[in-house]
């Protein structure tokens, strides 16, 4: 049972087997019950599950999040929003590394037998590493993703006063892992109300002083609109939550599928680099910072209700 939305962090740490995400959802119905939420879960493509709280019929905002829970890699998947050169090094990286993993076994195998069967070895041995990659074990440290988008959702919707809860409704994505599956099978079933609707999409912002707004192409052109994403920013200190408006970036989750999407995510900042988001993916991700979420609750709050 949850009591709280941190509660998700230690009761459901993984939610990637039916089981696990079952158990999640069901707990998660029972406590918006107790905040007077209606819930429904929705069925999508490929088996998606995702869980609606609140009437997305009559919704001026979505407050969105995935739940589902990625498979552990050796490596993070590492990401540099604004940084394209970064950004795709990187990715090829990966891929390099996928590629070279297997080419020992598959000399092996090519001088014990024949070199074809070599070179079967070395292709089926990057097929099984790009699987593991999509249907592997879960990671169960997941702390920044994306329990912590899950965490922000739930804490919104506990924290929004009654009479502004027509206004919002809060959707949980599944599959989102899996290539933005949930998102899509929402926007293919909803596509008269998201027409106008704003989506907000939180993923990973739990590690990182550095939060940023990323909306889409669409959302760009819409000045009414626009000002309200401007309405969220906020610095100080030790926190900042900015708008980006100018200039290229590259940050691949739900928001994506929708005309006026805004994604919202946490980064780090290194000279040379910029903005960057580490850990995810690994037994690393293990940083869920209270006040990055506290934050967002207070700014989405507060942009909403006035």
């Amino acid at each position: 049972m949850i009591q709280s939305p941190m509660d998700v962090l230690h009761q459901f740490p993984v939610r990637k087997s039916a089981k696990q995400k079952q158990e999640f959802r069901s707990a998660v119905v029972g406590y918006a019950a107790t905040l007077g939420y209606s819930c429904k879960t929705e069925n999508g493509r490929m088996g998606s599950q995702n869980l609606l709280i609140g009437d997305p019929t009559k919704a001026k905002y979505l407050i969105t999040a995935h739940y589902d829970t990625c498979a552990r890699m050796f490596l993070p998947n590492f990401i540099t929003p604004c940084n394209f050169g970064a950004y795709l090094g990187y990715q090829i990286f990966l891929i390099l590394i996928l590629l070279c993993i297997p080419i020992i076994p598959g000399i092996i195998v090519g001088a014990l037998l024949t070199p074809y069967t070599g070179y079967l070895v070395w292709y089926f041995g990057f097929i099984a590493l790009m699987f593991l990659m999509m249907y592997g074990p879960a990671n169960p440290t997941n702390a920044n993703d994306n329990t912590s988008g899950v965490v922000t959702v739930l804490e919104i919707a506990s924290k929004l006063p009654p009479e502004h809860r027509h206004k919002v409704c809060f959707v949980l994505f599944d599959m989102e892992e899996m290539g933005l599956i949930g998102s899509k099978s929402y926007q293919m079933t909803h596509k008269s109300e998201i027409k106008e609707q704003i989506i907000l999409n939180l993923d990973c912002v739990g590690d990182g002083n550095e939060l940023m707004i990323f909306p889409t192409k669409k959302l760009l052109k819409s000045q009414e609109k626009m000002d309200l994403l401007r309405k969220l920013t906020h610095s100080d200190t030790e926190k900042s939550l900015n708008l980006h408006e100018k200039g290229f970036y590259i940050y691949p989750s739900d928001q994506r599928n929708f005309p006026y999407g805004a994604g919202i995510a946490a980064f780090k900042r290194k000279k040379g680099i910029g903005l960057y988001c580490d850990r995810i993916h690994t037994k690393r991700d293990t940083v869920l910072d209270e006040n990055n979420v506290n934050m967002l609750r207070d700014r989405i709050i507060a942009a909403i209700t006035d």
